[in-house]
């Protein structure tokens, strides 16, 4: 097994975040009241409950880092998420930074950044 990390990231409703996130193609891997994990292929998602979080106050982020981020900017639009600068959720399509590297941004029902980072 290699090593890696799996952000860790609030849901106000396990409910409703692992619906959110089952559009995207996560699924459910465990969930009790005190934590869910969610899997799309290799990358995971952990949540802890977080009912009380207010979305527009939200500080919370991780980056994705994916083999091909178009695709995936591609699924979340087919879901339905907004390309917009305003709410929650929404996308901003991948563009190529000062870094050099594709860069696009997915802000989940709860207020968390996701940004969608082209693997090298």
């Amino acid at each position: 097994m290699t090593d890696r990390a799996t952000p860790n990231l609030p849901a106000r409703d396990f409910v409703s975040t692992s619906a959110f996130y089952a559009q995207l193609g996560f699924i459910e891997d465990y969930r009790d009241d005190g934590w869910m994990i969610l899997r799309r292929g290799g990358v995971y998602l952990e949540f802890f409950p977080f009912p009380d979080l207010d979305p527009s106050t939200s500080s919370f982020s991780c980056c994705l880092r994916l083999d091909d981020v178009d695709d995936f900017y591609a699924v979340c639009r087919a879901a339905g998420l907004p390309e917009t600068t305003h709410g929650w959720p929404r996308i901003h399509p991948p563009r190529r930074e000062s870094s050099g590297l594709r860069i696009g941004a997915l802000v989940d029902p709860d207020g968390s950044l996701l940004r969608l980072v082209q693997n090298g």
